[in-house]
């Protein structure tokens, strides 16, 4: 079994100083199938995305929390493209991020997209905080999804976070073997500012 043992070689190497969980923070495809998530840390993960903030405090965000060995699991591993369902079998939790793109009195609501990824970014630092790692993923079938979970119209399925615990990358299949240890890299500062310091 081959586990990635040293995982401050997955620390973020940072040009300023950041708080651990975003330093420690990764998106692993390996994760144990036996480890579970206890309910109250998922319900905890939740209400840190719950205090995200958003457009005139709308909260236009819904979540669809799927534990391993569930129907609701099933339903939403089926609905994912081969290259994520070869991994994402073995996640403790799926949730699935939803965003009320249409409000009550069916007004757009231009921001929710944005608002649900502020969201999902609180629920994955909070994870993070807890012990847990997250992998964010868009390799689904949106539509059948929807339909799978009776979703009114109002909504729409953005992505889906899988959350568990580190598991043996030799599980993995080649490819995602050699992602799952290669170097971290991101683009400097400098290349993403466009104005200012």
């Amino acid at each position: 079994m081959t586990l990635i043992t040293d995982i401050t070689s997955r620390n973020a190497q940072t040009e300023a100083a950041l708080i651990t969980p975003l330093v420690e923070r990764w998106s692993p495809r390996a994760y144990d199938p036996t480890a579970e998530v206890d309910p109250a840390v998922i319900r905890t993960i939740l209400e840190a995305a719950r205090w995200a903030p958003s457009a005139n405090n709308t909260q236009p965000w819904r979540f669809l929390v799927a534990h391993r060995g569930t129907d609701a699991f099933t339903k939403v591993h089926d609905t994912m493209v081969g290259f994520n369902q070869a991994w994402t079998d073995s996640a403790a939790v799926l949730i699935v991020n939803v965003a009320e793109i249409i409000d009550p009195e069916g007004k757009a609501r231009a921001f929710a997209r944005y608002d649900l990824g502020q969201a999902v970014a609180h629920l994955t630092v909070q994870a993070q905080h807890e012990g847990l790692h997250t992998h964010q993923l868009g390799g689904f079938d949106a539509a059948r999804l929807h339909a799978a979970f009776g979703l009114d119209a109002n909504l729409e399925v953005v992505s889906i976070t899988a959350i568990g615990v580190l598991g043996d990358i030799d599980t993995l299949p080649d490819v995602l073997r050699e992602r799952e240890s290669a170097p971290r890299l991101r683009k400097p500062l400098g290349e993403l500012v466009l104005a200012g310091e």
